[in-house]
């Protein structure tokens, strides 16, 4: 009977995406997916920017280990790369793999499935990196340092099928320094996935009938600017490396990081051939794959180059989403000013404005808000409220302020912490003021036509004749029709519910054209469904 795993992924787009190649890779050795309660390994990809995350990832781990004792639970993400000790203390847990070493998940998951963590000698045995300590189980394997040698999933093939829109990461980790952020202690410095390799799983992915690939990264616009000043191994042979101040070598025990065994070097092409910023390479992939649709998800607003924002005016509604997430996490001038955030509230309304610019009206603009930093004031909260109504938002994601160890913000809380009751208080303003928000971008597209791309459907909605769509401009759509998932459509939006629903119907097949047209359709035109979708 095949092995069976699970992986149950918390956190950003960019750890979804890490999860989704290990998935690939485990599915590639012929593993089969299934249910937590029944699978022999259950994959943890944890996150850690939140105190509210770690418990979520911590119930999880917990509710599996109850529902399957018997099954071998692999805690891997930021959480196990901040704090493996946390995680290995909890009954169940057969590894923590931090994001230094996510590269090594899939070969250890299998070697799990395969019982080999029950031997203790003998080429098949697994690496012993932690004794076998006091409240700790035995034979508990623990990766993480701060090399990130192995952060990278390089080899996981992308396609469509569980995830429509599928992540390809291709940059990992932030040499930013955000005083509340803990991501440079669980993801190390800014790195790269090569150009080509890049180019390379697009078209693997078209060619396996992908319509709509999601460019994903910690940092996504600083994807290129470590590749130009590192000509070294790209991958290291992974045999040596450190854990918690000590040496470890893999070599004898038939345990190999990567399926080829030679490293590859980092070989630079000849100057003007090879993509070196974000806006270069999303170039590349526009005029040198035949990808229907690449949607950027966040990007840092001084990162909004001009040459990115050109691409808007060039691509934008034809190859590339009508769609830019700029986190913004506050609008007060000294709010961000403590935060360390590069960019101050002018500067982010020009980019804003010079987006619209380009794009049109079609595009819809989003931004993480972060409520409650440690001294916040009743004027900086207002000043935040203000701006966030004077820009043309289509929707906001809004988390209250939480201390993360090892942050200089952590100290700032605790001389400076924010109210409870106040911080729930500025978070339901903001709720107000964010479906106010979407319901005034939503309810311009009643009456036009719009791109979308058809998605994995509940099954109570399919029952009810519909399927779920996204727009190529960001609009989560409802579509009169049983459509199969990855279909490129046009449609037409009829009406805007009360709870900020769109409901649409089937015009006829997208071509490759994307949010062209957006002039109301007249009262005669009747929706038309084709029938080759």
């Amino acid at each position: 009977m095949p092995s069976t795993f699970h992986i149950e992924n918390f956190g950003c787009r960019a750890a979804r995406a890490d999860g989704e190649a290990i998935a690939a890779l485990l599915r590639a050795a012929d593993a089969t997916e299934g249910q937590p309660d029944e699978a022999d390994v259950v994959i943890v990809n944890t996150c850690s920017v939140t105190a509210e995350a770690d418990r979520e990832a911590r119930a999880y781990i917990r509710r599996t280990n109850r529902l399957n004792p018997t099954t071998r639970i692999i805690a891997t993400g930021c959480y196990a790369q901040r704090a493996p000790a946390e995680l290995a203390s909890l009954t169940g847990v057969s590894a923590i793999i931090g994001n230094s070493h996510k590269a090594l998940a899939p070969e250890i998951a299998l070697r799990l499935m395969s019982g080999d963590v029950v031997s203790t000698s003998g080429e098949h045995q697994l690496i012993q990196i932690r004794a076998a300590q006091a409240g700790l189980a035995p034979l508990q394997v623990i990766l993480a340092d701060e090399t990130f040698a192995h952060s990278f999933l390089e080899e996981a093939p992308i396609s469509p099928g569980a995830q429509t829109r599928p992540n390809l990461k291709i940059q990992e980790g932030c040499s930013n320094r955000c005083s509340f952020c803990v991501i440079p202690q669980t993801r190390g410095s800014s790195r790269s996935l090569a150009a080509a390799a890049v180019l390379s799983h697009v078209r693997g992915f078209v060619g396996a009938g992908g319509n709509e690939l999601v460019l994903s990264g910690i940092n996504l616009g600083r994807w290129g600017r470590d590749l130009a000043a590192h000509n070294d191994s790209a991958r290291p042979d992974g045999t040596n490396f450190s854990v918690e101040g000590k040496n470890f070598s893999l070599e004898g025990t038939g345990f190999s990081p990567y399926k080829s065994s030679p490293p590859r070097k980092r070989v630079l092409a000849p100057e003007g051939e090879s993509p070196r910023t974000l806006a270069d390479l999303i170039r590349a992939i526009c005029e040198q794959t035949n990808l229907p649709r690449l949607r950027l998800s966040s990007i840092e607003p001084m990162d909004w180059d001009s040459d990115l924002i050109a691409l808007m005016a060039e691509f934008g509604g034809v190859r590339l989403a009508r769609h830019a997430h700029l986190p913004l996490q506050s609008g007060s001038d000294s709010v961000l000013r403590r935060m360390h955030r590069r960019y101050r509230p002018w500067h982010y309304a020009e980019k804003v404005s010079a987006l619209l610019r380009a794009a049109g009206p079609a595009l819809t603009l989003g931004a993480d808000v972060m409520v409650g930093f440690p001294g916040e004031t009743d004027r900086e909260f207002q000043e935040n409220h203000e701006f966030i109504r004077s820009l043309p938002f289509g929707y906001l994601h809004l988390f209250p302020f939480s201390p993360r160890p090892g942050t200089r913000a952590w100290a700032l809380h605790a001389a400076s912490p924010a109210p409870a009751t106040v911080v729930n208080e500025r978070m339901a303003a903001l709720r107000s003021l964010a479906d106010e928000k979407i319901h005034a971008h939503r309810r311009q597209f009643v009456g036009t036509e719009l791109d979308a791309i058809t998605l994995n459907t509940p099954p109570a909605l399919t029952s009810n004749g519909r399927t779920s769509a996204l727009t190529g401009n960001f609009l989560p759509v409802e579509l009169a029709a049983v459509l199969p998932a990855n279909q490129l459509v046009r449609i037409r939006v009829n009406r805007l519910t009360a709870g900020n629903t769109l409901l649409a119907s089937p015009v006829l097949s997208a071509t490759s054209t994307f949010d062209s047209q957006l002039e109301p359709l007249a009262s005669s035109d009747q929706p038309v469904l084709e029938t080759a979708f």
